[in-house]
């Protein structure tokens, strides 16, 4: 494993861990394996919550359904959740980990939450991006957030991202963090000198919200499929603390959250605060979903 940018910072405040790796279609073991290895450092340098790569265990890109459904599990009892749970109680942390879902018949490509206390929760993808239309279906779970010792999280996979409503929604719930596994990929038409669109994407939303969003990509070519590295964690002011990482190699990034800083970032100025200034005699602030809204 590579141990570029694994120095953890020496300051207070909860130490986020972005896995950026390389999964291989259909190497469950191993994948798992791995991705055990970068936890147990990640939590060596202090991180207490450690993001991994969208399907972190079973890789990307299925040849069909059928594959697709071979490699899936039960949550919260599957394999990998079991090995992931081990992790996180034998080292005191928190993970966050992509992985293709199985509930009787269907397939979700969702998340899941595991703390030293063990199992706190799942994620399923909303908004799937091309061919994983073939395979999975859209979550049903809509934007979960999670309290948890480090504060309250939420998570969201991907082209996710690139709808403003799923950050939107996890900030009207009182999120701190958005942990994100993703398996962003090449863009069209995205000039080679501009940072990547995800990445913009991210800085915007964390911006807008007030959130610190933690987003672990993966490396590598898959069945013919380039992925772009580049995973990310940035502020609630908008601006990366971690990242972004290289384009092609495996990598931990690490970032200090302080969150009570994270919180007064929502406040712009004397006048101005990114949720209190909301028009919610014009919109929804809930987008029509009913769920309650925290004090933001």
């Amino acid at each position: 494993m590579s141990q570029e940018n694994s120095a953890a910072p020496e300051m207070e405040g909860v130490v986020i861990a972005c896995v950026q790796m390389e999964p291989h279609v259909g190497a469950k073991h191993d994948n798992v394996t791995r991705a055990v290895r970068y936890i147990e450092t990640a939590a060596e340098q202090g991180a207490a919550l450690i993001v991994l790569p969208e399907l972190s265990n079973s890789g990307y890109v299925f040849a069909d359904r059928d594959e697709a459904m071979s490699l899936a599990e039960t949550l919260p009892d599957g394999e990998t959740a079991r090995a992931f749970g081990e992790a996180a109680r034998r080292l005191g942390v928190h993970i966050v980990g992509g992985i293709a879902e199985r509930e009787g018949g269907h397939l979700y490509n969702s998340a899941l939450l595991t703390g030293p206390a063990g199992h706190i929760g799942v994620y399923r993808k909303l908004h799937l991006w091309n061919n994983e239309k073939r395979f999975f279906e859209p979550g049903d779970y809509g934007v979960p957030v999670f309290d948890t010792p480090l504060g309250r999280l939420a998570i969201a996979i991907c082209y996710d991202g690139w709808f403003p409503e799923t950050y939107r929604l996890a900030a009207m719930q009182g999120a701190d963090i958005v942990c994100v596994p993703t398996n962003w990929v090449p863009m069209p038409s995205q000039p080679a000198d501009r940072p990547a669109m995800a990445t913009t994407l991210t800085m915007a939303a964390a911006h807008c919200n007030g959130l610190t969003i933690a987003c672990a990509n993966r490396v590598g070519t898959e069945r013919g499929q380039p992925f772009i590295g580049q995973s990310v964690i940035v502020g609630g002011d908008g601006w990366p603390l971690a990242g972004p990482a290289s384009r092609e190699s495996e990598e931990l990034l690490y970032a200090t959250i302080d969150l009570a800083r994270t919180r007064a970032q929502r406040t712009l100025n004397e006048f101005n605060h990114v949720m209190r200034d909301r028009r919610a005699d014009v919109y929804d602030p809930m987008l029509g979903t009913g769920w309650p809204a925290s004090d933001v």
